[in-house]
């Protein structure tokens, strides 16, 4: 069995934190980033379709929530490769038990992690440094008329933001703040 990537289950179905083990010496390390098969055994049976890097350049700044409806929803492994981010996903699968639950993660490259989010959830982070890069692999493409998004400061989801929001692009502030009627994703997953 490969040890270069481990994945280790989280409160939420189908949310799991990638470890990686990098292999060095004196001139450096290589850090598998992304293995197919490896990933295969545990559940994660598509292709990925599509490969985005994002900088942020301020520290504070909030990203998300952001999602895609069936059938372009996604699942999306995202990476800190610089920086230091507290990275969040929330569960909108139809039905889910943990529906509406939110659950965060630091990623860093000092920690060589990643977060393996399923389809029916929402992401978004927070920099917790300057200059931070992420590198997102999705197995969908970006299809603009199936995104959606919550609002990072939606009163239902109760995300505790570790710092003070420094920045927010107006298209997240002004997501749609959750009503009783929203029901969730369809289970088209």
């Amino acid at each position: 069995m490969d040890n270069r990537i481990s994945l280790q289950d989280l409160p939420l179905p189908g949310l799991a934190l990638i470890k990686r083990n990098p292999i060095g010496d004196s001139r450096g390390f290589l850090q598998r980033m992304y293995c197919q098969e490896i990933l295969s055994g545990f559940g994660l049976s598509e292709s990925i379709a599509q490969i985005n890097l994002t900088l942020t350049q301020a520290c504070g700044s909030v990203r998300g929530m952001h999602f895609q409806r069936a059938p372009y929803a996604e699942t999306k492994i995202v990476t800190c490769l610089r920086g230091r981010v507290f990275d969040v996903a929330v569960d909108l699968r139809e039905n889910s038990p943990t529906f509406l639950q939110w659950h965060g993660e630091i990623l860093s490259p000092e920690l060589c992690n990643s977060l393996l989010i399923p389809k029916g959830f929402a992401h978004g982070f927070q920099t917790l440094s300057g200059d931070c890069e992420l590198l997102y692999f999705h197995t969908a493409p970006y299809h603009q008329p199936s995104e959606g998004g919550l609002s990072p400061m939606d009163p239902m989801l109760k995300i505790s933001w570790p710092l003070a929001i420094t920045q927010m692009s107006d298209r997240d502030r002004n997501h749609p703040l959750l009503t009783a009627e929203f029901k969730g994703l369809m289970n088209e997953m």
